[in-house]
């Protein structure tokens, strides 16, 4: 793990931090205090907070769908990014499905982000499919979401 990282559990008091987190990566669609504690108090909700230097610089949230994990959202801070949290959370979130009997572990992600498409990849994701016009881009037209999957081997 990369040195000065530490993952801690979320928990809804922090929905307001992960907004601000979410706002500062994903400018364009910021997600709301209220969106975060939705997920945090909805059955399955879990995920974690990165501290880099004790300051909070990433997050991972996730649902627990019994068969599989879908994660939610993937941020981290536009400084922080490259020093490895993504890369820290996906192992924890893989850890933590696989040792819990989960199947694999899913998402969707912009056909545009090819940050994003390259690190999931790199992970192991393979597309399973995709949704049309699923992103609504602000004076652009929509972009496709491609669904992902990491299988998990127990």
């Amino acid at each position: 793990m990369t040195a000065g990282l530490a993952l801690v559990a979320v928990e809804p008091p922090m929905a307001a931090l992960l907004a601000e987190i979410h706002g500062a990566a994903f400018p364009e669609q910021p997600w709301s205090p209220e969106a975060m504690a939705g997920i945090l108090n909805s059955s399955g909700g879990f995920g974690w907070v990165a501290a880099l230097e004790a300051a909070p610089s990433g997050f991972l949230l996730a649902r627990d769908l019994v068969a599989e994990v879908e994660i939610l959202s993937l941020a981290v801070l536009p400084a922080a990014r490259r020093r490895g949290l993504a890369r820290a959370l996906l192992a924890a979130l893989a850890r933590q499905a696989g040792q819990s009997g989960r199947q694999r572990v899913i998402l969707e992600v912009a056909e545009d982000n090819a940050a994003a498409r390259a690190f999931y990849a790199a992970a192991g994701f393979a597309e399973d499919g995709r949704r049309p016009g699923y992103y609504r881009r602000a004076g652009g037209p929509p972009v496709d979401a491609l669904l992902l999957s990491l299988p998990l081997y127990t």
